[in-house]
């Protein structure tokens, strides 16, 4: 603009009236919670669930992407409470992740406003709470995220969208579970398997869950938020078109059945091309020595006659399982949440800045059960490790790196119980090996970002492996499993400034201490890398008193 100032130009143009277009802001979804207990029984037993609103599930989420969404929770509990959006980014704002890590909980008789949005994602989610053992009450729903109007799908727009929140589910109440754990004991295996928190009786009294007109075709949303078992998610006489895995568009691949893990969902079109009648979606545990079966009612519209008794199984063991893994793939050509298509990122050309090798055991050490990552279960702080760091007082409360970035040679069941928190340097490109040493699957999750889930593979790690690594269309996501005896490798940036939880989806796991935080500081402090705390946060442990730091600007 040669010696012409933007400022100057702006002065002109307002002197002579032109009026500049502001960018509206994307629209807000409001919702007001109340938590509460009531007494059901989804698996038989009566016993004391936690309902949202008085649901059981609690409600869906139907957001579109860009969606601000507002949360106003009241916590009518005896005891404090969080809200995970477990895969949720939280863009610069690990404020409202809702872990215990990075947040004060809400107090009995008290309120809480989330605010957050579903920034450049799509999608199908959950949220559940996120302290103890809160969720084998209940508590979770699902949450989507639709696309714009203005970025197509790789796929016509289905009848309808409905959604499967599957588990296992234990009839002890929460506190009973946690009283196990806290005790050094395990939690046992789970009595039963629900389908949107029921399980049909198959007597002919049995509700549908959904309905279809025939020859339509109709989006389901898999979630598994269960507790400690994989399922397989299959659709009595019905195929299942894949075409997203949380919040990425995959390769559209046919599938009789899909084996979800812990904490995962997946997107498939499923078209009522079959006589017109009842059937059964069909959830059953995986890689369990007695399986957990669980079964929903879909029903054609104006169809006649019950759904038929003989089901198709679930294939055995988990190689079968890995091969559906490799058969996963990221739709190159579709766009997700922004114009540009997924491919444009070319995440296999990036030079891999550190290499972090992550082993979980278990030890039983005096007769008490500790889970941990490389040596160290971690252990929560009064004070939520985020607060702490933001008002400069971590130090009081942890270590960085507190583990080294390789196991030690001579890992065995010891543990050593401390808060575990590594630290990254922000937009470095990261590359994380999880090898599971143990006899049962593994499912971990990331909080804040989605990877590339690029291997996994039986045996152990050693870089020569990195040949047999998929570069190209590895499914980008939050969660990944890890088979018995085997490794898998994720590679990703670390571009959101934050303190981020890494855990076992496995409960009892996560509880007792294989869990960690991943603090990714800011590194000017600066309002582009990282939002303000909110006005409403809640305070609570050694930071109250404290004078509030300078905002960023």
């Amino acid at each position: 603009m040669g010696g012409v100032t933007r400022i100057s130009v702006m002065l002109v143009c307002l002197l002579a009236g032109v009026v500049f277009p502001t960018r509206a802001e994307d629209p807000y979804l409001y919702f007001t919670w109340n938590i509460t207990y009531g007494t059901l029984a989804p698996a038989v037993v009566p016993q004391q669930v936690i309902l949202i609103n008085g649901e059981f599930p609690g409600p869906n989420i139907n957001s579109t992407s860009n969606n601000n969404v507002v949360i106003n929770v009241f916590n009518n509990l005896d005891e404090p409470f969080l809200f995970h959006w477990a895969g949720i980014q939280q863009r610069k704002n690990s404020w409202q992740d809702g872990v215990a890590g990075t947040n004060c909980p809400i107090q009995p008789g008290t309120n809480l406003t989330y605010k957050f949005q579903v920034k450049d994602q799509i999608g199908s989610y959950f949220y559940y709470p996120s302290l103890g053992m809160h969720r084998a009450a209940g508590g979770f729903g699902g949450l989507r995220i639709n696309s714009r109007l203005l970025i197509p799908v790789p796929y016509a727009d289905p009848e309808d969208d409905y959604t499967l929140l599957a588990g296992d589910w234990y009839t002890k109440s929460h506190s009973t579970l946690a009283k196990l754990l806290d005790s050094g004991r395990a939690l046992g295996r789970p009595q039963a398997l629900l389908i949107n928190g029921q399980n049909a009786k198959g007597d002919g009294t049995d509700q549908p869950l959904f309905t279809m007109l025939p020859g339509k075709t109709y989006k389901y949303r898999l979630c598994n938020v269960g507790l400690k078992n994989s399922v397989n998610f299959r659709f009595q006489n019905h195929q299942m078109k894949l075409v997203e895995l949380e919040g990425s568009h995959t390769v559209q691949n046919v599938y009789d059945s899909l084996d979800v893990h812990l904490g995962q969902c997946f997107g498939v079109l499923v078209t009522a091309d079959q006589e017109p009648k009842d059937y059964y979606i069909v959830v059953s545990s995986r890689f369990t020595k007695t399986t957990l079966t669980g079964k929903g009612i879909i029903r054609y519209v104006n169809g006649k006659g019950p759904a038929a008794p003989e089901i198709l199984e679930a294939s055995v063991g988990w190689a079968w399982s890995l091969n559906q893994f490799r058969s996963f793939r990221w739709n190159l050509t579709a766009s997700a949440a922004r114009p540009n298509p997924q491919g444009s990122y070319h995440y296999g050309q990036i030079n891999i800045t550190r290499t972090l090798k992550f082993v979980n055991t278990v030890s039983r050490d005096n007769g008490k059960l500790r889970y941990a990552i490389n040596g160290v279960s971690h252990v929560d702080s009064e004070t939520p490790l985020k607060l702490a760091e933001y008002f400069g007082i971590g130090d009081k409360f942890f270590k960085y790196d507190t583990i080294p970035d390789e196991p030690p040679a001579n890992l065995g069941t010891a543990v050593t119980l401390a808060p575990n928190v590594i630290k990254f340097t922000y937009r470095t490109f990261i590359e994380i090996i999880f090898e599971n040493q143990e006899k049962s699957i593994q499912s971990y999750n990331l909080n804040g970002y989605s990877f590339f889930a690029v291997a996994i593979e039986p045996g152990t790690w050693t870089p020569e492996k990195r040949k047999n690594y998929n570069l190209l269309d590895a499914v980008s996501r939050h969660t990944i499993q890890v088979f018995p005896k085997s490794w898998a490798a994720i590679m990703l940036t670390f571009d959101n400034v934050g303190m981020w939880n890494l855990r076992s989806e496995i409960a009892e796991n996560r509880y007792l201490g294989q869990q960690l935080y991943i603090s990714v500081p800011t590194p000017e402090g600066s309002l582009r890398d990282e939002y303000n705390i909110p006005e409403n946060a809640l305070l609570c442990g050694a930071v109250v008193g404290l004078p509030k730091p300078a905002p960023y600007w």
